[in-house]
């Protein structure tokens, strides 16, 4: 078994908690339609950042609320890069799986979707 990188990106409205949770619960739950195989026994670990102009919470805490309470989760903060996406959470996650890579499908939601537009998924 191999252990393949899932990635995905989204932003939030405001720096606050709920907008935050929100946002990244949307995040992984779109992950986890995109990849169907997918499920948190088979999660390796996650690591978050977010950009600087986020620190109302951890995004974490949004795995944790979905009950993915053995995966191992870090979070850190992005580095800042003038005029990069602001507002910004972005994931990875490290998933043991027999898939081949070419078979992982990544998600980026929002404004986002800049950062990786082939990858984009359209959220209302």
């Amino acid at each position: 078994m191999s252990i393949r990188g899932i990635r995905g990106a989204t932003t939030v409205d405001e720096n606050t908690a709920e907008a935050i949770l929100a946002g990244t619960r949307e995040l992984l739950l779109a992950l986890m339609q995109a990849n169907p195989a997918l499920k948190p026994e088979d999660i390796a670990s996650i690591f978050f950042t977010m950009t600087e102009d986020l620190d109302a919470v951890h995004p974490a805490l949004a795995a944790r609320q979905l009950g993915w309470v053995e995966v191992p989760l870090m979070c850190a903060r992005e580095i800042s890069v003038p005029d990069s996406v602001q507002r910004c959470v972005r994931v990875l996650i490290h998933w043991n799986t027999d898939m081949p890579q070419n078979a992982v499908r990544h998600v980026y939601l929002r404004g986002a979707v800049t950062l990786r537009p082939e990858y984009a998924v359209d959220v209302k």
